[in-house]
């Protein structure tokens, strides 16, 4: 008799069930998390965004899309213009700043000093994004730091505190990091076989850069791109303390709604709906993007 065989026969369909179980089980910790801090709450958000002028203490009845219909107005749609344009600027700036020095790490600099050099990237990190919006605005006061060297060296003062620039300046400095990681991660893995049979074939250094070392790393410059830019766009806290009056944002404007003298809920809600959907639209178009790209 095979003992063996005719245990495994026995054991397998009772096994079966618990395998199909099994990834529920690892799942359920972070499936559970993932519902009561994100799930839950966007759908209450979602309904207060259908109750129009809903103030704290009201009762919830959602009637209507008239919260979706007023960020219609030309004054609402200027913020949302501007939140666009700065995070737009954020992330090109990131880009043009992060790439050269995320590229000298990765291929030039020595091997035993590029962990060290990462971690300098990732210090700022570590320091409460408020502080460092209070140096900025110790560093770019009229009587800050930078109108004190421009002072010295003769030439002209600048007024940048609570002013779009301003906002531009301390937008990047908090955001260069995370380019810089994800594109040291993609040119890292960089194929120098290839630039090295560019040469070969009489490229030169733009023709190298355009159409080999840009193609390879194009996944990295999408991910840290969009990763820039939707962090950009929902920045409240350096608009808030270096912007200024001037400088109204979504994320500020969603702020007035909730905590502000407005205490308009469902308006907030609504505002924040609009970029939630904003967001997960460009999400969903940069996996097709990407499975496209993949597939060709």
């Amino acid at each position: 008799m095979n003992l063996s065989g005719d245990i495994a026969q026995i054991k397998t369909p009772n096994s079966q069930p618990f395998n199909w179980l099994q990834p529920f089980i690892f799942l359920a910790p972070s499936g559970i998390w993932l519902l009561l801090l994100l799930v839950l709450p966007t759908l209450l958000i979602w309904q207060l965004s259908l109750v129009p002028d809903i103030r704290p203490g009201d009762i919830v009845n959602p009637s209507g899309i008239d919260n979706y219909l007023r960020i219609l107005n030309r004054l609402y749609l200027k913020v949302i213009t501007r939140s666009l344009q700065l995070a737009t600027g954020t992330t090109i700036i990131c880009l043009i700043f992060g790439f050269p020095v995320a590229y000298w790490i990765a291929q030039m600099s020595p091997q035993r000093w590029r962990n060290l050099l990462l971690l300098g990237f990732v210090l700022p990190l570590w320091t409460s994004s408020v502080l460092r919006s209070y140096a900025w605005m110790t560093i770019l006061r009229p009587t800050g730091l930078l109108n004190t060297i421009l002072s010295s060296l003769g030439l002209p003062t600048v007024e940048l505190l609570y002013t779009m620039p301003g906002v531009l300046i301390a937008m990047s400095y908090s955001l260069l990091p995370y380019m810089v990681l994800i594109l040291y991660a993609s040119l890292e893995k960089l194929d120098k076989r290839l630039l090295e049979a560019a040469a070969d074939l009489g490229a030169n250094s733009l023709q190298t850069f355009v159409k080999v070392t840009i193609p390879q790393v194009l996944p990295g410059i999408i991910a840290g791109t969009m990763l820039v830019f939707i962090t950009a766009l929902g920045d409240f806290i350096e608009p808030e303390l270096l912007g200024g009056t001037s400088s109204m944002t979504v994320a500020r404007l969603v702020y007035n709604q909730f905590l502000g003298a407005t205490q308009n809920w469902g308006f907030g809600s609504a505002l924040s709906m609009t970029l939630i959907f904003g967001v997960s639209i460009a999400i969903a178009l940069l996996i097709k993007f990407g499975e496209f790209r993949e597939n060709h």
